[in-house]
């Protein structure tokens, strides 16, 4: 038995991959041909079964290098076709391996293109994959008994315990802080890489912890409903105008909140590696990186004073903002996109810029 069962009663049958048991969550899928076990180690796919779009996913393996955290996030994985095998000099393993090592319950073999389109009509939704003898009696109340993802505070499940210094050259181009509320390791290569000191806090730091003794502070990535996290957006509020903020993804919604615009849920959400973004400055087009199910409103957010930067043109959604006044930036994708693309690792430069004085802080 190997089966996918969506919130409003489609059935999907396969065949089992990876782990053998139950896995409940938030369906949702990712459109890159390439980087699956970002995918899978991204903690902003917490309490999420992913769906591949591209076809074939596993045959250049696993590594111990790409891994984008300290254990696999993801709640369930599917794909039309797992590879039984890897073929690449950089492998340590098999896809099917991996998966059973981390307790990851996946499937194949089902049609992922018509899963897709049934997605994209009827919106992200709760589902339980099985690959075990579950009645589906069992499935349905698992999934009735799971909470969803609206006002869910998932990034302070995700967040480290500890403060770390990840990076102390002698001489620091810039000192940052890292405010971790589901980071990933590319981020602080990139600050690392740039020769910046580098602090990472728990989301469940102080403001004053957050912001001592450095240049600016840093929101990454992470899971969850951003309008649930109320504690960090006060936090937040408390150092506008004090130091440069800048933010990613979950990071640039809660700055938004902080600034009293509001945030929504998408319908299916954005997650890819081929999301083209415009830059309103200068009407440059990236591909982007995207992993985010909850947005920016517009209107609430241009109220605060903030101008839009950089908007999705597959469905106009904010994608950036900056507020010169208080010296804060954030933008919807991920610059640091590993495999990539790198279209736009600029956005770590300019934050640097304006760490350094020499960008933003005025109208």
């Amino acid at each position: 038995m190997a089966i996918l069962l969506l919130e409003d009663g489609r059935r999907f049958d396969g065949a089992p991959f990876g782990a053998t048991g139950v896995s409940v969550g938030e369906i949702v899928f990712n459109t890159a041909m390439t980087g699956y076990q970002e995918v899978l180690t991204d903690p902003s796919y917490t309490e999420q079964v992913v769906v591949m779009t591209y076809p074939h996913i596993g045959n250049t393996g696993v590594n111990s290098v790409d891994v984008e955290s300290d254990g696999v996030s993801v709640a369930g994985f599917i794909a039309r076709e797992f590879s039984d095998f890897s073929s690449n000099f950089r492998s340590e393993g098999t896809l099917d391996d991996y998966l059973k090592k981390n307790g990851i319950v996946a499937l194949q073999d089902i049609d992922t293109r018509a899963l897709v389109r049934h997605l994209r009509t009827a919106g992200a939704m709760k589902c339980a994959i099985c690959t075990d003898e579950t009645s589906e009696e069992e499935l349905v109340a698992r999934m009735a008994a799971w909470p969803g993802m609206e006002g869910r505070a998932l990034a302070n499940e995700v967040s480290r315990d500890q403060v770390a210094v990840v990076n102390d050259p002698p001489e620091p181009t810039v000192r940052v802080a890292v405010v971790d509320c589901g980071i990933k390791t590319n981020i602080l290569r990139l600050f690392i890489e740039r020769g910046a000191y580098v602090r990472v806090h728990p989301l469940s730091d102080t403001a004053e912890d957050w912001s001592k003794d450095v240049d600016g502070v840093f929101f990454s990535n992470g899971p969850g409903d951003p309008s649930a996290l109320p504690v960090a957006i006060e936090k937040i509020k408390s150092l506008i105008g004090k130091v440069p903020l800048t933010g990613i993804c979950l990071g640039h919604q809660l700055l938004t909140l902080g600034l009293g615009a509001e945030t929504y849920k998408l319908k299916f959400g954005h997650r890819g590696a081929n999301h083209p973004v415009r830059d309103e400055r200068d009407g440059v087009v990236a591909i982007t990186s995207q992993n985010h199910g909850f947005a920016v409103d517009e209107e609430s957010l241009l109220a605060t004073g903030a101008v839009v930067t950089h908007r999705n043109l597959n469905d106009d959604t904010v994608s950036g903002f900056t507020h010169e006044a208080h010296n804060i930036m954030g933008v919807q994708y991920h610059p640091e996109a590993c495999p990539g693309p790198h279209d736009s690792a600029n956005v770590i430069d300019e934050f640097i810029l304006r760490m350094r004085g020499e960008l933003g802080g005025g109208e």
